[in-house]
């Protein structure tokens, strides 16, 4: 009778632990992460030069485009590098002076454009421009 008990007490041990482990060693890869940015530096350009916006997600499989915004006006501008953690743009050289915020555009089937916690200052226009 004991090996009986034995038997069933492993069996449903069996039962219940093989689940559990195909549920925790599939590989079904994991949604993608939101682009998120952190900081952009420097934090005030003239329009015309380079910036860089350092944060998590911002490659180009997540983050087709980026805009600067004034919440009136969105701004696309010209994607330099980028790479899992930064993305290096120039600033449009007809960008009026002001503080935008940062938005992203989401790549793939259903893109959105997701306005970042992060700000920069065009001071002025590039000498001749």
């Amino acid at each position: 009778m004991r090996r009986f008990h034995a038997a069933i007490g492993f069996l449903v041990l069996v039962v219940m632990v093989v689940p559990l482990a195909s549920l925790l060693l599939a590989k079904d890869p994991l949604p993608p992460a939101t682009p998120f940015m952190r900081r952009v530096e420097p934090a005030s350009v003239r329009a015309g030069e380079l910036a860089t916006a350092f944060g998590d997600a911002l490659d180009k499989s997540r983050v087709d485009a980026l805009y600067l915004t004034d919440g009136k006006n969105d701004i696309k501008t010209e994607i330099v590098n980028q790479s899992e953690s930064s993305i290096q743009f120039k600033v449009p050289a007809n960008t009026a002076v002001g503080r935008y915020a940062l938005m992203v555009l989401l790549a793939g089937a259903d893109p959105k454009f997701i306005e970042q916690p992060v700000y920069l200052t065009v001071i002025s226009q590039i000498s001749g421009n």
